[in-house]
């Protein structure tokens, strides 16, 4: 979901280092220190179209590309950037009109809305996460740090149920929920010092890719990775199994699994290392990419164009090229009724697995079975529903925070989350266990300069892609009456519980809300 864009920086450093085979014929991406004073916010829609916007056409495309990355989501950019500043010239084709994945941000009726990043952790000055953001957008992009408390669980009725808080910075954390729960205080000290340690170990999975395969095998099948390393201990036991050693507490437990929905597993279901991670991510606060998700890319991208590489758009690759010897070589992308290839020694994509090796690759190379033993290890996560409010007044007017809201109906989320998903959509709609509340325009401080009088606020919550799926091959706002229906008994529901938490904006007239299945 949003919880970490740079997360995956280690494991894209990695691949950067196996890919070109950086040694001795490319200079280090982080050599010099490219921070420069940032610019003031550019808010005219021209020259950031420019920027995001850039539709593909052959003509568009550079000469003599060293790689080529499918996706502009951040993974694929920060990638390209990263090769960019290493000397490559990196085509980056976005099938979307914008560039950025979830990094985007979209206009409809004279508001702005984002549609991923909702926060981000680690950025404090000084941090290796701020450290390695601030490298990748020359030290243009900016980040405003939320209130304390950063989060607020709602547990029960959105009315009156039971309110709990998480604050930020690892001491207040920990003594806010002592605070909260106090005859709980060993299994908070043990809970949060088993995030740390998990976290803390989570390095030996980089380590691990570096080491050769049967190497791997080998301190796996000895026990040794296990007796090395507390993370790959931990990768068998579910979140669920963890906290109920930890206390029988339901709403304790409710409060340690609460983040869940940012990366779309339920408790039972999810590996309690991955689960430390972003618990551990946030523990210091949120913070918000000051100006808005989209600045993210917007500072990103001269980067690449810089090197000689570009960031196109409206660019559906179709299929991955690969030579006599099986390896990549480059691209097939539709341009109208047109096939056009692109080729390049390397080829990343950033599409996902799914769309990677179900869609992209070659008939034969999907048959494989090291392909199909890959793919039988995964599957697809909950899917999302989101509704995007516009309002008349400011957030100060509308009582809006700079913080996020998590409303779940009961402390059991398991259960909750199980009936709801193994439900028809139509009994789902009036069952909804989770909602996630959060307004973009309250923790921006360029706000007010970019829409005066104007406010926003994103609600979300699971849903099941089968419940929409009918309709997959219909375009976008011409689905039809009945399809329109289903959707807003989801959209009327999430109104319901965001004007239990927000009874300010209730009365408050001129609303505007759009709406979003995501798979």
């Amino acid at each position: 979901m949003w919880w970490g864009y740079l997360a995956v920086l280690p494991a894209l450093l990695l691949a950067l280092y196996k890919a070109l085979g950086w040694r001795g014929r490319s200079r280090n991406p982080f050599q010099e220190d490219s921070r420069r004073p940032p610019a003031p916010l550019v808010t005219d829609k021209n020259a950031r179209k420019k920027v995001l916007k850039q539709v593909f056409s052959a003509d568009k495309v550079p000469q003599h590309l060293d790689a080529i990355v499918i996706g502009s989501g951040y993974g694929g950019l920060a990638l390209a950037v990263i090769l960019s500043k290493a000397g490559k010239s990196v085509l980056v084709l976005e099938q979307h009109g914008k560039a950025g994945g979830c990094c985007h941000t979209f206009n409809q009726q004279g508001f702005e809305f984002d549609v991923g990043i909702h926060y981000v952790g680690q950025m404090l000055e000084n941090s290796f996460q701020r450290m390695i953001s601030d490298q990748l957008t020359d030290g243009q992009l900016q980040w405003a740090k939320m209130d304390s408390p950063y989060d607020i669980v709602i547990l029960g009725d959105p009315n009156n149920g039971k309110k709990y808080y998480l604050y930020s910075g690892q001491k207040e954390h920990v003594d806010g929920l002592k605070k909260q729960f106090p005859d709980e205080a060993a299994a908070i000290d043990s809970f949060v010092a088993l995030v740390k340690k998990i976290s803390q170990g989570s390095s030996h999975m980089f380590l691990l890719k570096m080491l050769p395969m049967p190497l791997v095998r080998l301190l796996n099948s000895t026990g040794l990775l296990a007796f090395i390393s507390p993370f790959c201990r931990m990768l068998s036991k579910s979140l669920s199994e963890v906290t109920a050693e930890l206390t029988t507490n339901m709403d304790l437990k409710a409060l340690f699994s609460y983040i869940f929905p940012t990366y779309g597993v339920i408790p039972t279901e999810s590996s309690f290392p991955l689960h430390a991670l972003i618990y551990n991510h946030y523990l210091k606060g949120g913070w918000y990419p000051q100006g808005g998700a989209s600045e993210i890319a917007f500072h990103s991208i001269p980067i690449i164009e810089r090197a000689g590489g570009a960031v196109l758009t409206k660019a559906p690759v179709q299929s991955i090229l690969v030579n006599s010897q099986g390896k990549a070589c480059g691209v097939s992308v539709k341009k109208g009724q047109d096939m056009i290839n692109v080729y390049a020694p390397v080829v990343i994509s950033d599409a996902g697995i799914f769309n990677t090796y179900e869609r992209l690759l070659p008939e034969k190379l999907r048959a494989l079975p090291s392909v199909q033993n890959q793919l039988s290890m995964v599957r697809h996560g909950v899917g999302g529903f989101s509704v995007f409010v516009g309002l008349r007044g400011s957030n100060e007017e509308l009582g809006l925070e700079a913080k996020n809201h998590y409303v779940y109906s009961q402390n059991n989320l398991d259960e909750a989350f199980k009936l709801y998903l193994n439900s028809s959509r139509e009994t789902a709609a009036k069952n909804i266990p989770f909602v996630y509340f959060s307004s973009p325009s309250a923790k921006d401080p360029l706000w007010e300069k970019k829409y005066p009088g104007k406010s926003t606020l994103a609600i979300m919550t699971a849903a099941r892609y089968e419940w929409f799926e009918e309709w997959k091959e219909e375009q976008v706002c011409k689905r039809g009456a009945e399809y329109e229906d289903v959707k807003n008994t989801f959209v009327e529901a999430l109104l319901e519980t965001l004007f239990a938490v927000f009874p300010k904006v209730k009365d408050k007239p001129n609303l505007y809300k759009i709406d979003q299945v995501a798979k």
